[in-house]
């Protein structure tokens, strides 16, 4: 039975009209009322372009609230949103256009020359920076339209995976997979039309799009809408919000402003981190400037959210906290679920958990089993406690001569020596041990090699990195995420 717009109707209960939605450094506020009235008009000129239920609207703009007008306008619309990262080249987004085959593209109008020769048969239409292009303009001749009724089960959007290993893979997300994450967040991060959300992340990834966003729509609270971080602009907001939610470079950058004090922190009440992991001593100076304890919380595109660190309980640095409500997780070695402490493969079965792999029936057969479990091909453990830790990649896992290492480990301990600021444990190949152990350094002064080896004494000889490479920075995704394929494909020659 069709529950009207299954994801709409949970997402637009919470805002009375009149209520702010967002404001914005340069540019008016936005209401509820004009929120969902504007994305009622991009539906219906979505409609109006060939959109029916099902089909996909494949979207590489820059952040604004028209922006997400077309978010919420495409999932009006019975439409599959695919939001695409702003960095990605033609190339890129004609693989995505290939596969998806969406029946409207909505590119910068700086782009649309190049979007057309790629978008096949699509419609392609235009959204800029400051919330203009043809897409605004068919909107604005048009009527709202009603949200066209989808079920729970019905996709909402499709997100792709980074493509770190072969080619990028489409994860279909269901309304109720979007609905039940987000519902779960508000509840466990105690979310209400009081708080007022500082909105810094990119809305092409799930943390910017459906954490930050769904979670502030379904609790009916405010937004300071930036386009993109500005410790500036984040710093003068503090003390108008309460809450933040940022992947670790926004920490590690703000904790450089001079105007970052308790007193300017004083009305937050919660900051959140996610999307990478999170130095423990970023946790601890965080807590030094502010007084407050960063929440860190884990995901992936698949699966929205697993865990969290509590609210009202002890945020442990260096973990991830508990499964959500309604989420299992285990952790898997050899087809057994393993020990308390042991190290494994996380996999989570729950509400929040993807439909599979847009048109990879093969691939979805890997990964997602019959019973619902999904095998994140994150390792970690859960200690005697609950508390969830990631070391790192399946992938990542080096094993040299035999032994199995684990680069969280190691990396742990170089981060701790005094003038390293931070550090990356990769394999390479290597003609004795299969893979050797590398360590890419960044530092913070003056500190040398030997340095670096004489903290690891306490780890077993096989840990111990076989070559130090010092680098100015580590190459990260736009998520803050350290690429470690790129560290690996740089440096597989060493050995040679």
């Amino acid at each position: 039975m069709h529950d009207a717009n299954y994801l709409i109707r949970r997402l637009a209960a919470a805002g009375p009209r009149d209520r702010v939605f967002a404001t914005r450094p340069d540019g008016p506020e936005m209401s509820y009322g004009a929120l969902f009235d504007g994305a009622a008009r991009m539906a219906a000129a979505l409609v109006r372009a060939g959109v029916a239920p099902g089909d996909r609207v494949a979207v590489q703009v820059e952040k604004s609230l028209e922006g997400v007008q077309l978010y919420l306008g495409t999932v009006m619309a019975g439409g599959v949103f695919l939001p695409l990262n702003t960095a990605y080249t033609g190339a890129e987004v004609a693989y995505f256009t290939g596969d998806a085959e969406p029946r409207v593209v909505v590119c910068d109008p700086a782009r649309e020359g190049g979007t057309r020769s790629i978008a096949g048969d699509a419609r392609v239409m235009t959204l800029d920076a400051g919330g203009g292009g043809t897409l605004v303009g068919a909107a604005a001749s048009e009527a709202p339209a009603a949200a066209v009724a989808r079920d729970a089960d019905d996709l909402a959007a499709i997100l792709y995976t980074s493509g770190t290993t072969g080619r990028s893979k489409g994860a279909m997300l269901s309304h109720a997979n979007l609905a039940s994450n987000s519902e779960t967040l508000r509840e466990v991060w105690g979310f209400t039309a009081d708080d007022v959300l500082i909105h810094a992340l990119p809305i092409f990834h799930t943390h910017g799009l459906f954490v930050a966003t769904n979670v502030a729509l379904l609790a009916g609270c405010s937004v300071h809408f930036l386009p993109r971080f500005d410790a500036d602009a984040i710093i003068d907001a503090m003390p108008r919000a309460t809450a933040l939610m940022g992947v670790p470079t926004f920490y590690t950058r703000l904790l450089e402003h001079p105007g970052l004090t308790r007193e300017r922190a004083a009305n937050m009440r919660l900051f959140v981190s996610g999307s990478a992991p999170l130095l423990v001593e970023t946790h601890e100076r965080w807590e030094a400037a502010t007084g407050h304890r960063i929440l860190e919380r884990y995901g992936m595109t698949e699966t929205n959210m697993n865990t969290s660190n509590p609210l009202n309980g002890e945020r442990r640095a260096g973990t991830v906290g508990f499964p959500l409500p309604g989420v299992e997780l285990r952790v898997m070695a050899e087809g057994r679920e393993v020990q308390t402490g042991e190290i494994g493969v996380i996999e989570v079965r729950g509400p929040n958990v993807f439909r599979g792999y847009w048109r990879m029936p093969e691939k979805t057969a890997e990964e997602l089993r019959p019973d619902g479990w999904f095998i994140t091909g994150d390792q970690g453990l859960v200690d005697a406690d609950g508390y969830v830790t990631i070391v790192g990649r399946e992938k990542d896992m080096i094993i040299t001569g035999g032994f199995n290492v684990y680069p969280k480990e190691v990396e742990a301990v170089i981060d701790e020596v005094g003038r390293v600021r931070e550090s990356a444990v990769i394999g390479v190949p290597h003609p004795d041990f299969g893979e050797a152990v590398v360590a890419v350094v960044v530092r913070a002064g003056e500190v040398d090699e030997a340095a670096i080896m004489g903290a690891l004494g306490d780890l077993a000889k096989f840990k111990h990195p076989k070559r130090i490479v010092f680098a100015e920075e580590l190459p990260r995704n736009t998520m803050g995420k350290v690429q470690k394929k790129a560290l690996r494909d740089a440096h597989a020659g060493l050995f040679k």
